[in-house]
């Protein structure tokens, strides 16, 4: 079997990758994550997944490398990662009672060949009325600092959410799965 890499250091990435029982290595690609100017988040994002399969492929050039990036956008304006308390707390009171919007880009880079497939798959998070005291309690708990949105979907997350609309709930954590099945069986890897 062709060797399979995740271009990532994300633990959530992994964790969501463990569940199609493959043997693969995860490496981190070393890119820059700048957006450009005037660029869409669907662009963006599909952008930055080809840029991280990519970034492997001198090293391992008979692999099949998995490229993925994320970003969500609220009011149409890109939100990413807080980095702490403050900016988290804006953030989550900006989303109250609105709609979120998370775009993943999914690249699948055949490194042999130099051919891959490029997807971005949607999925919309409608916020509950959050109060301040529920954001406080919600951020000192679970502290998801690191997550774009500040907050975990697969935690304590799914108590500030009215409603979820999308494909397949692993797009939310960041690595769409039921795409990434199609794409590995076009290269000749079944999951089942």
């Amino acid at each position: 079997m062709t060797q399979l890499i995740l271009a990532s250091s994300s633990p959530f990435r992994k964790m969501i990758l463990d569940k199609l029982n493959l043997e693969y290595k995860a490496i981190s690609p070393d890119i820059d994550e700048t957006q450009l100017d005037a660029e869409s988040p669907i662009h963006y994002v599909a952008r930055l997944a080809q840029a991280k399969a990519q970034a492997l492929q001198a090293d391992h050039p008979d692999a099949l490398i998995i490229g993925s990036d994320q970003t969500a956008v609220i009011n149409g304006e890109i939100i990413g990662k807080p980095g702490g308390y403050g900016n988290a707390f804006k953030q989550l009171s900006d989303a109250s009672g609105q709609k979120i919007s998370f775009f993943t880009g999914l690249t699948l880079l055949n490194g042999l060949t130099g051919q891959f497939e490029t997807d971005v798959i949607p999925f919309h998070v409608h916020f509950r009325t959050l109060t301040p005291l529920m954001i406080e309690h919600y951020l000192l708990t679970e502290q998801p600092y690191n997550c774009a949105g500040s907050f975990k979907s697969e935690g304590l997350g799914i108590a500030l959410f009215e409603k979820l609309e999308g494909d397949d709930p692993n797009t939310l954590i960041g690595l769409p799965l039921i795409r990434l099945i199609r794409m590995l069986e076009n290269q000749g890897i079944n999951v089942i």
